[in-house]
């Protein structure tokens, strides 16, 4: 197992027993969020990101070393293995190359070379290579004439054709090939005659070319693009004839002979019909993978961000859903995201009654007391929140609003969660009240939501969507776990993506709550059906019971943990009642951890969390991230100059920069060479989905309505 671990501990920068132990605790059935918070005296600390990673690399050199098992069993079976072959393929780091030395012994299709050694070509082939000063080709190729081979042309061709292919068979110059075109090569594009670019979406690569070495992921992925919608063609051009160059002494082991120029020939052959577009598609699928994980991972980024957004407790909000045509849906949510009434208004050309919107709207905030009106982002958006910001500003309404990300509020209106959750109201009537839960509570509201649904990413469509799939799930249960959620008001989407809880564990907890009232304690949680010793196990540290009589039940101490944390109480001398209180934070303040961990028997990790939730037992973790904008008044692009400084969220990040909402019809684009002094290498490094940043205008495109914004004072 250590010749498994060690490379996994080298590109982590971890110890192997943290890798060791990790891997152990999976195997037991442990899940990721559980390992991460409640065993961290184990793996030192490894975060859910780090484990995640750990498992994943584990689980390829398991299989390379499983293929490594397989290849040296198939050319055993061939009698051809030796112990110098052998340590090659043990010797292997990465799968491509196992494969590479597997090629030649591999069970081959009906090639050139194929057909050329059943007609009993392979000796003259032989004798071509051994550059015999004084041979003569043409004689020698006489021996070889046959009904097969009915010419001194043809036998010399079929020995070409299997030098060609020994050629791609080596291992050592497909990765000589590989490391020269990934090393030196450029990716070129040009723009083919006949395409559907009309709106030059791709005129940047209609001859373009960069070094394969510096290409960044969203250019990769945009060149992937055009050229599978047959904009442009693809190719890598790199040092060709230095390789053919090598190739040629390597097979001639630098001697000339009377048959150079054919060998010469056949390894041209070799290179430029076998070699070079193998590998040219291998290296182009490398880049695509590594592009599509970045923006895997950017998607899951900006997914987390999103759904950690902070709610905005105890507000009556007014959702309301943008239209032109067909009016505007009106949702009033109570503070507990409980639907008060709907409504319909017509803002917005070409049917506007604004007289009567602005009744309708300001009956309804006085009726329900209505602290925000959230807007959605969508079609119209912008017209409606002029309408808004205008009525508040001339009736001198005490709310304010947001504009909300709207991105997959369709999708759930119209699926059978929402159906059966508002079976009487339409479509658009659900995206109302979904676009004001967002503000209540983004992470429960978006939870119901398909992850690939959320616009936070880049170039999404491209991505494989098993893998894309796999990784947004993830970062939605990683969110999930981080906040924890109250298990008598969480919804079954909610709860099914808690540690350690199966979809029907989750409805069984809906169901119990619907027919005995109320969960008093964690303990009851055991009377559940479908959850066992070990579900509880994962599940119970997540799930809130804030109304226990057991105040480590509202917590995020895990039950297995609550005689520690009686024994620091008792060494805090504090009462649990106290529990959040100056006196606590006070008392907390003092602590000499080390000396605690020693006195008590127990481990930093541990300790520092009871802690933590003695001092602030309720506290929401999205709490550190920055809460929605507020605003009561509208920007328009003629109020706007070069020069001007303005708050925005920050609504998107991707490779090349990040989209930020300051009040204008577009969001302006800050570039990442528009974020810092220094150098970064990816936007992330300074700003999240989200953040509330200060943009200053630095160009404004009149015609294309978008502004570019800086991070840095202009």
């Amino acid at each position: 197992m250590e010749h498994i671990i060690a490379p996994i501990a080298s590109r982590l920068h971890i110890q192997e027993e943290q890798i060791i132990k990790t891997l152990q605790l999976l195997k037991e059935g442990n899940t990721v969020p559980f390992i991460a918070r409640y065993r961290k005296e184990v793996t030192k600390g490894l975060d859910e990101e780090q484990i995640r990673t750990i498992n994943e690399e584990y689980q390829y050199q398991v299989n390379l070393e499983k293929r490594k098992e397989d290849v040296l069993r198939l050319i055993e079976q061939q009698g051809k293995l030796n112990e110098e072959l052998q340590k090659k393929v043990m010797a292997c780091e990465k799968l491509s190359q196992v494969e590479d030395i597997y090629r030649p012994y591999q069970q081959k299709r009906k090639t050139r070379a194929t057909d050329a050694i059943a007609k009993g070509l392979k000796p003259l082939a032989v004798w071509l290579l051994k550059q015999e000063i004084n041979g003569k080709p043409e004689q020698e190729a006489k021996q070889y004439i046959t009904q097969d081979v009915p010419s001194v042309e043809a036998a010399l061709q079929g020995a070409k054709d299997i030098i060609a292919e020994m050629v791609s068979d080596d291992a050592a110059i497909r990765e000589r090939v590989r490391n020269s075109m990934q090393r030196y090569g450029k990716i070129v594009t040009k723009e083919k005659k006949k395409h559907n670019d009309d709106k030059k979406i791709y005129r940047m690569y209609y001859d373009y070319s960069e070094r394969i070495s510096t290409l960044a992921s969203h250019r990769i992925m945009a060149i992937d693009r055009g050229e599978k919608e047959k904009v442009v063609s693809v190719s890598i051009d790199f040092d060709k004839e230095y390789m053919g160059n090598w190739v040629v002494q390597r097979f001639t082991r630098k001697r000339q002979g009377a048959a150079s120029d054919l060998v010469k020939e056949a390894v041209e052959d070799g290179l430029k019909r076998l070699v070079y577009p193998s590998v040219e598609r291998e290296i182009r699928s490398v880049l695509s993978e590594k592009a599509q994980e970045q923006s895997i991972g950017v998607f899951s980024m900006n997914l987390e961000r999103l759904l950690l957004q902070p709610p905005l407790k105890d507000k009556t909000v007014l959702g309301f859903d943008p239209a032109f045509r067909t009016g505007c849906k009106l949702a009033v949510i109570d503070k507990n995201g409980k639907l008060l009434t709907i409504s319909i208004v017509y803002p917005t050309p070409p049917n506007a009654r604004i007289e009567q919107a602005e009744q309708t709207i300001c009956e309804l905030c006085t009726k329900y007391s209505v602290d925000i009106i959230a807007i959605g982002n969508g079609t119209a958006s912008r017209e409606s929140e002029a309408f808004i910001a205008n009525l508040i500003r001339k009736k001198q309404l005490a709310v304010a609003y947001t504009i909300v990300s709207e991105a997959g509020a369709s999708v759930y209106s119209a699926s059978k969660l929402a159906r059966e959750e508002f079976p009487n109201l339409q479509v658009e009537q659900r995206s109302a009240i979904s676009i004001a839960r967002r503000v209540i509570d983004p992470l429960a509201e978006l939870i119901k939501i398909d992850p690939q649904s959320i616009g936070v990413g880049q170039y999404q469509h491209d991505l494989p969507t098993a893998r894309l799939k796999e990784r947004l799930d993830f970062v939605v249960q990683k969110a999930v776990n981080r906040v924890g959620v109250n298990v008598n008001t969480a919804s079954a989407e909610l709860l099914s993506n808690i540690s350690g809880l199966s979809s029907s564990a989750a409805k069984e907890i809906v169901k119990y709550r619907d027919e005995h009232g109320e969960i008093h304690n964690r303990k009851e949680l055991k009377k559940i059906p479908k959850i066992g010793a070990k579900s509880f196990e994962q599940a119970a540290g997540f799930l809130r019971v804030e109304k226990s009589e057991e105040c480590f039940d509202r917590t995020a101490i895990h039950p297995e943990s609550y005689p520690l944390a009686e024994a620091v109480l008792k060494e805090l001398q504090l009462d649990k009642r106290l529990m959040g209180s100056e006196e606590a934070k006070k008392a907390i303040a003092a602590v000499d951890v080390q000396e605690m961990c020693e006195k008590l028997a127990c481990d930093a990790y541990t300790l520092q969390d009871i802690l933590d939730a003695v001092a602030a037992p309720m506290r929401d973790y999205r709490e550190r991230y920055d809460g929605p904008v507020l605003r009561s008044d509208v920007l328009e692009l003629e109020d706007v100059h070069v020069g001007d400084c303005f708050e925005g969220v920050v609504r998107n990040v991707v490779d090349f920069g990040a989209f930020v909402d300051i009040g204008l019809h577009e969001d302006g684009l800050v570039h990442i060479s528009k974020m810092s002094e220094g150098r970064i290498s990816h936007p992330s490094e300074l700003v999240s989905v989200g953040d509330i940043v200060k943009t200053w205008v630095c160009n404004i495109d009149e015609e294309k309505q978008k502004v570019q914004l800086s991070l840095l004072p202009l």
